[in-house]
């Protein structure tokens, strides 16, 4: 083959590389980004947030974590309030779990959904599901607590135990 022929080619060739890629980071860009569950919303289906964590846990490789609670419970508010005083277990939190918040309230209890789990004592409760959605355990928040609000080492103990 002469030179002419070469040149052709390995142009041709560059540009489907190039092309190939810009429609890899054009694909990666129009995926839909994962929005975090972060308030307790009586208008929401807790079934289509687990759906779409289940998503971000399998592409992430994180566990969930479902917050069962309200905006009437004064324990749900600590424990936001825990979070935000306490950045090195929120950032593990998040680091190794999809943090989602499922509502109870009068308004809405959310029955059929809370039905496939098991029994919750008291608000906030805590279950943690695997990247694919399945219950790996059940948590009572009260025993994670300590005086008037919960306890760094407890909580920080309790999501090493159920990290992947």
């Amino acid at each position: 083959m002469s030179k002419s022929g070469i040149v052709p080619i390995t142009l041709l060739s560059l540009l489907t590389l190039g092309s190939s890629a810009l429609i890899a980071q054009e694909k990666d860009s129009m995926r839909v980004r994962y929005v975090a569950v972060a308030e307790f919303d009586s208008t929401r289906n807790p079934a289509k947030d687990v759906e779409d964590a289940v998503v971000e846990a399998k592409r992430t490789g994180r566990r969930i974590l479902l917050d069962v609670g309200g905006n009437w419970c004064k324990w749900c508010h600590y424990l936001d309030s825990f979070w935000e005083k306490n950045k090195d277990v929120a950032d593990f939190l998040h680091e190794k779990f999809i943090y989602v918040k499922v509502n109870y309230s009068k308004g809405n209890e959310n029955k059929d959904f809370l039905s496939k789990y098991p029994k919750i004592p008291g608000y906030p409760h805590f279950f943690v599901l695997n990247t694919d959605g399945t219950l790996l355990w059940s948590q009572d928040t009260s025993e994670l607590e300590s005086g008037q609000g919960h306890d760094h080492d407890k909580v920080l103990a309790f999501l090493k135990k159920w990290a992947p």
